[in-house]
């Protein structure tokens, strides 16, 4: 691994931006890569393109974050029309052309996002759909009672969880309206995992609701494969995932889970074991939790348990992106 200096971003001082052309130059030239993956579109991406081909042959484009209808889309409509925001954000969408074009492929871990992309005019998109780590999060091990019981530290039951990265584009408040205005009619327990700059925010929200309990970042898998199967639902509020990585971990686990009708979230709806809200409507998700909540737990639990199956593992995913790769390699662009 090699690591190049470089600021961090003022909103998430965990993330950093890559400065430093020269250096990455020089260390793709030194390494002279069969591929040169670009994950980031912004600096990485402009610097990684002006690379010559001669130092790597292959280069693909992961489109992983929607930076364009998750950051600035969302601010700009706030303000102003929605025809003038498609004008204002069509040069960035622009540049993301021009990355498809440069590449041999750009992959896409969800339906949703090929189809935008494609709408936008991006060449050569693919489908590869994320795995999981089936070695840990699977069902092959039953609920863990002890831990259960610790989570609920004689509150109400259900036990509901929610984990994510605690950033303002997962719509953190959007779901503690939900689960506030659910708890109103059905008390339960709200677990929060995760980290990021909204902590604060958070741990604010769970000393106003006695109900939510705000976790550490658990950097055990395997003790967060077992608050999945410890759960009885997770509830999710992003509509802009692009493909929803702790709702796969969680579904591969057995664990029932209400998402949005939007993004990725909602392509990790499986039929029997999900309810479905429209997006960022805290009415429509409180009942889709409520709705939970009424399902016959036996019935609820077998089908999730089924869904489970339904989930690709990390194997799977790499198996597919290297056949790609072989492909690519065999026909390298000019």
């Amino acid at each position: 691994m090699v690591r190049l200096a470089g600021p961090s971003t003022p909103y998430d001082p965990t993330y950093h931006l890559l400065t430093a052309p020269r250096a990455l130059r020089k260390a793709i030239e030194a390494e002279r890569p069969d591929v040169l993956e670009l994950h980031s579109p912004y600096l990485a991406s402009f610097f990684g393109m002006r690379v010559p081909r001669e130092f790597a042959k292959v280069r693909t484009f992961v489109w992983h974050a929607d930076f364009i209808d998750t950051y600035l889309r969302p601010a700009l409509e706030k303000r102003v029309s929605r025809a003038f925001t498609d004008r204002a954000v069509e040069p960035l969408w622009a540049w993301v052309r021009s990355i498809s074009r440069s590449v041999n492929g750009t992959f896409v871990a969800s339906r949703s996002q090929k189809a935008k992309l494609l709408d936008h005019g991006c060449e050569r998109v693919i489908l590869v759909p994320f795995g999981v780590d089936r070695g840990v999060f699977h069902t092959k091990v039953g609920r863990d009672d002890a831990l259960r019981r610790e989570l609920l530290e004689d509150r109400c039951e259900p036990l509901v969880v929610a984990v994510g990265r605690f950033a303002a584009e997962k719509r953190w408040d959007t779901l503690l309206q939900v689960a506030e205005r659910a708890h109103a009619k059905h008390p339960f327990t709200l677990w929060l995992f995760g980290d990021g700059p909204e902590r604060a925010f958070l741990e604010r929200e769970a000393a106003r609701l006695p109900f939510v309990r705000v976790g550490p970042f658990e950097k055990s898998r395997e003790r967060l494969a077992s608050i999945y199967r410890a759960a009885d639902g997770l509830l999710h509020a992003c509509p802009y995932e692009t493909f929803g990585l702790g709702l796969a971990e969680a579904v591969a686990c057995g664990a029932p889970v209400v998402v949005p009708d939007a993004g990725g979230a909602f392509e990790q709806a499986r039929e029997g074991s999900s309810f479905v809200y429209r997006a960022l409507d805290v009415e429509r998700g409180a009942e889709a939790l409520l709705a939970l909540f009424d399902e016959p737990v036996r019935d609820l639990r077998a089908a999730a348990l089924d869904n489970a199956e339904d989930v690709p593992s990390f194997e799977q995913y790499m198996r597919r992106m290297l056949a790609y790769y072989t492909d690519f390699a065999k026909e390298p662009r000019a």
